[in-house]
C-alpha cells in the first residue's frame, strides 16, 4: 500500500488524534473484537496466531502513542508523532503482505488511518477489510460514519444498522443511528423509504437503546431525553422521567440546572406552569439564563390565554 503520513499529523490530525483518545472505547472495542480468535476470519493455525499477535502489538503501541499524544497537549511535538505513526503504518504494511486475506488487519490499520485524518485512505482500506469479512461491526460503523460526512445518510444508515445487527450490544453504534436520523431527517423522508412515524420510532429507541446500554454515559441520556421533542406524539411524562433521572446523573451544577430547565420546558407544555416556575427559581448558573429568560416568558404569554 505504501501509504505515507507525510501530510497526516499536522495540527489538524494532532487534534483528531486527542479525539481518537476520547473514543477510547472504540480503540478498546478494536482489541478485545478484532483480536480475539473466535471474531477473526481465519483459521487457528500456529501462523494465523502469530499474526493476530502481532496485530494486537501493534494496535497497543498506537494506543500507546495516542495516548503520549494526548497528554503533550498544546506542546505535542508533531513531526515526532508523524514519525512514530508512520512508523506503525508500516508495521501494519508488513503484517498484511505477509497475511494479505487478514481482515481484522485491514480493519484495525483503516481505523488508524481514520484517526489521522487520511479519511480517503482509511476508507480503501475498510472496503477492504469488509470484502474479506463482511461480519466485522467496527468496519460496519467506519463506513458508516464516512458515508454520514460525505452527505450520504441513508448508505450510513444501511452501515449503522449492519454494525448494530452483528454487535447488538455496542451503544455507540445505536447512538449514531439514532443521530443520523434526527440530523438528516428530511433526507430520509424525501427517499421516500422511510415514513415519518419511521423515523421516529428508530430515531427515539436508537437512543433509548444506547442509553440502556450505556447509563454512565450522559451524553447518550441527553440525545434520548431530547428526542422527545422529535417526536409527532411524546409521551411528556416518560419524558419528565427521564430527564429527572439525569439530574441525578449530571456531575456538574450546571449540567443538573440545564435537566431542570428542559423540565420546566416540558411543565409548560403540559399546561403545569406553577411546576415550571418552581423549577425556574432554583436555576442560578450564569450561562443558563438566556434559555431561562426564555422560558419566563413563554411562562408569561401562557398565563395572557
Amino acid at each position: 500500500m505504501g501509504f505515507q503520513l507525510q501530510q497526516a499529523c499536522g495540527r489538524r490530525a494532532g487534534a483528531r488524534v486527542r479525539a481518537g483518545l476520547r473514543a477510547g472505547p472504540v480503540l478498546a472495542f478494536i482489541v478485545l473484537a478484532l483480536i480475539a480468535a473466535p471474531a477473526l476470519p481465519v483459521r487457528a493455525t500456529e501462523s494465523e496466531t502469530l499474526s493476530e499477535r502481532t496485530l494486537k502489538q501493534i494496535v497497543a503501541r498506537q494506543k500507546d502513542i495516542f495516548t503520549e499524544a494526548d497528554k503533550q497537549g498544546d506542546k505535542l511535538d508533531q513531526e515526532n508523532l508523524r514519525a512514530q505513526m508512520q512508523s506503525v503504518a508500516h508495521d501494519y504494511e508488513r503484517l498484511l503482505q505477509d497475511n494479505p486475506k487478514f481482515a481484522a488487519g485491514y480493519a484495525a490499520y483503516g481505523y488508524m488511518l481514520g484517526q489521522v485524518g487520511m479519511r480517503k485512505e482509511s476508507v480503501a482500506v475498510l472496503l477492504k477489510a469488509n470484502q474479506l469479512d463482511p461480519d466485522i461491526p467496527l468496519v460496519k460503523n467506519q463506513l458508516g460514519n464516512y458515508a454520514a460526512e460525505e452527505g450520504k445518510p441513508l448508505e450510513a444508515a444501511a452501515y449503522f444498522l449492519a454494525a448494530i445487527k452483528l454487535a447488538p450490544n455496542e451503544p455507540l453504534y445505536h447512538y449514531q443511528l439514532g443521530t443520523l436520523l434526527a440530523t438528516a431527517r428530511d433526507d430520509f423522508l424525501k427517499s421516500g423509504e422511510w415514513t415519518r412515524a419511521g423515523i421516529d420510532e428508530a430515531m427515539h429507541h436508537a437512543f433509548q437503546r444506547a442509553t440502556e446500554l450505556a447509563p454512565d454515559r450522559f451524553e447518550f441520556g441527553v440525545a434520548y431525553a431530547k428526542s422527545f421533542y422529535e417526536l409527532e406524539h411524546p409521551d411528556w411524562a416518560e419524558a419528565l422521567k427521564v430527564w429527572g433521572g439525569l439530574e441525578e446523573k449530571a456531575q456538574t451544577p450546571a449540567a443538573r440546572q440545564l435537566t431542570r430547565l428542559h423540565a420546566a420546558n416540558i411543565l409548560i407544555t403540559i399546561g403545569k406552569p406553577d411546576h415550571a416556575r418552581a423549577l425556574l427559581e432554583t436555576v442560578d448558573e450564569a450561562s443558563l439564563q438566556e434559555q431561562k429568560q426564555k422560558l419566563i416568558a413563554q411562562l408569561a404569554e401562557t398565563a395572557k390565554k
